[in-house]
């Protein structure tokens, strides 16, 4: 197993060739998000994936950027609240960790398979809510288009060093 090269080789994708993936390799990654780890093992995650046109410009009025509305499809990745697990002695709701777990184990598989996403969380939630009827306790978290890459370049990763990152036995 070689994990290294592959976390080094997923990037956020913003641009996508014009063709939808087959139901096999959505479902691939999809596959992987549901065997990721969570709490309990409560699973509380929905995964909604869009590639109907009029649904897909529902999805654009979320996050209006021109480089989202060329991806061919979406996948909405949604927390259940009602079925995740909730710390005892604080209440701890652990949803957003959960699908974030979920998340990336998604993006994970579609690099493996020569796949692109980005991870985008600065969209209307409400708007989201809305076009895809989610009921109350369902909260839209990320929305990940997917697809084939049609990248030019691809820019190095900028990351901290793990220096700034790392502390032993305490802050």
């Amino acid at each position: 197993m070689d994990f290294k090269p592959l976390m080094q080789a997923r990037h956020s994708v913003r641009s996508f060739k014009n063709e939808l993936l087959s139901d096999e390799l959505i479902n691939e990654v999809l596959e992987a998000g549901r065997m990721a780890p969570t709490a309990v093992n409560k699973q509380p995650f929905v995964f909604v994936v869009i590639n109907d046109p009029e649904k897909l410009k529902e999805i654009h009025e979320a996050y209006p950027r021109e480089w989202f509305k060329k991806a061919p499809q979406v996948i909405v990745i949604c927390g259940d609240h009602e079925a995740a697990w909730k710390r005892g002695n604080d209440g701890k709701d652990h949803t957003d960790i959960d699908v974030a777990i979920a998340t990336d184990h998604i993006t994970l598989r579609a690099t493996e398979l020569g796949l692109g996403t980005c991870w985008v969380c600065n969209f209307e939630a409400a708007k989201v809510k809305k076009a895809l009827s989610l009921p109350e306790h369902i909260e839209p978290a990320v929305l990940l288009p997917i697809g084939r890459p049609d990248e030019a370049e691809i820019l190095p990763k900028k990351r901290k060093p793990l220096s700034e990152l790392v502390r032993f036995n305490g802050y």
